[in-house]
């Protein structure tokens, strides 16, 4: 059995969101007795990880802002503590590195950094945060540029770097 709940959300955003099977994610994933649950627990996951799966995506949705809610800078983010622990250099850098090029904005960021501290993992390796940044890209609206952005430097071999 596959046993993260990381696992359960690439293989719904692979599967569904990408292709556009559902609106928005979290929109119709609660029903957790619905034929998705079937295909999700015959492809190897456990009930509890896709439960929790759907809780993910349930608090992505809660935490999605207003239409016409203008984003404003935030200040500097310090990381301390779990946040440390569970994300190397390498990825607070990168999380920063978006920031600073306009992929993500401040609220943005915490979004991201809420949903990869909700995973059941004790560390997150970079390919995993940038799985996370893809879904909540994927679930803000007037975000089509970033993700496209971060879509594509998902599966090119070599990333090109924002100028």
């Amino acid at each position: 059995m596959k046993e993260s709940i990381l696992d359960v959300l690439l293989y719904l955003f692979e599967h569904y969101f990408t292709n556009d099977a559902f609106d928005h994610p979290g929109d119709d994933l609660t029903a957790q007795n619905g034929p998705l649950m079937g295909e999700l627990t015959e492809a190897g996951f456990s009930v509890a990880e896709i439960r929790k799966a759907f809780d993910w995506l349930d608090a992505l949705a809660r935490q999605r802002p207003a239409p016409g809610q203008p984003r404003v800078g935030g200040p500097t983010r310090v990381f301390h503590g779990a946040e440390l622990a569970k994300l190397d250099t390498e990825a607070r850098g990168f999380l920063l590195f978006l920031e600073q090029h306009g992929i993500l904005d401040a609220d943005q960021r915490e979004l991201v950094l809420d949903r990869a501290m909700a995973l059941d993992q004790e560390e997150l390796e970079l390919d995993d945060l940038k799985w996370v940044v893809l879904m909540v890209l994927f679930n803000q609206p007037g975000s089509e540029a970033a993700y496209a952005w971060m879509e594509t430097q998902m599966f090119l071999d070599e990333p090109e770097p924002v100028h």
